[in-house]
């Protein structure tokens, strides 16, 4: 526990300055570790980041995750997203090079790893372009959910929530991550309304339990992958924590989710 606490200070006092400093800087950082951890889900698949798959893979993730439009003036609003449309096209077409070796089957791994990873990093970034404080309140409710989920689990978890996929996750500490999650954003939406979006405060507090449940399911998403390639963790980035994935495995899932209830 020490050791976690050590070095997730330090990845955070490495990641609040390009947070708190937005723009080219925070997106391009945001780029690198979205890349990172597609390489991580390559090569819990067998596959070397460095090889053209793996390549075009964290490519993909890149033109995914960054507001291409804004530094590509030529390209339409969406230019991310058909940035990463031409680059699935050439992952696709590295089939017919290796043909008999590398088939369909194989290339929608590297395919699937970009979208996951970038979708869930693209929102982050439009998050922070419509207010920090959407971000902030994000990242709360994420680490609200673990730590209520991780004490209460351990505290008073008696019934396994999915055995199979997550031996230590409980039924309990499920429900005390929402909790804790719903305490800390009572507090935001009291002091910050404009972060309802037009919500009431009320619905609000639904769409936080949805956003808690949501990040508890990125995290048991991760496991499930990570227990099918049989690893304990998608990479050794950050001691005591594991890899950028297993650091995100939430945030990834709950911005596309606030996005899509209108929250930024």
């Amino acid at each position: 526990m020490q050791k976690r606490v050590v070095f997730g200070g330090i990845a955070f006092a490495v990641f609040l300055p390009f947070l708190l400093l937005g723009g080219t800087a925070f997106h391009f950082f945001i780029g690198l570790l979205a890349m990172i951890a597609t390489a991580e889900l390559i090569k819990m698949h067998g596959l070397t980041p460095y090889s053209i798959e793996g390549t075009l893979a964290m490519l993909a993730s890149l033109v995914l995750t960054l507001p291409l439009q804004n530094y590509l003036t030529f390209l339409p609003t969406d230019g991310n997203y058909t940035a990463y449309a031409i680059v699935v096209f050439l992952l696709l077409g590295t089939t017919v090079f290796n043909l008999g070796q590398y088939n369909y089957s194989d290339v929608v791994f590297p395919i699937a790893s970009s979208f996951y990873v970038g979708i869930g990093f693209h929102n982050l970034l439009l998050a922070r372009t419509d207010g920090l404080n959407k971000v902030f309140f994000a990242l709360c409710i994420v680490w609200a959910t673990d730590i209520g989920a991780y004490l209460v689990g351990r505290q008073f978890g008696r019934r396994k929530l999915l055995p199979k996929v997550s031996p230590n996750k409980t039924v309990e500490g499920f429900f005390g991550g929402i909790g804790s999650a719903l305490v800390l954003s009572i507090i935001f939406l009291l002091v910050d309304k404009s972060l309802r979006a037009g919500y009431p405060f009320f619905l609000m507090l639904v769409l936080v339990v949805i956003f808690s449940a949501f990040v508890q399911f990125g995290d048991l998403v991760e496991s499930a992958i990570k227990r099918h390639f049989g690893v304990k963790d998608s990479g050794n980035l950050i001691p005591g924590h594991g890899g950028i994935l297993d650091r995100f495995d939430g945030m990834i899932f709950v911005f596309p989710i606030m996005h899509f209830f209108g929250l930024f």
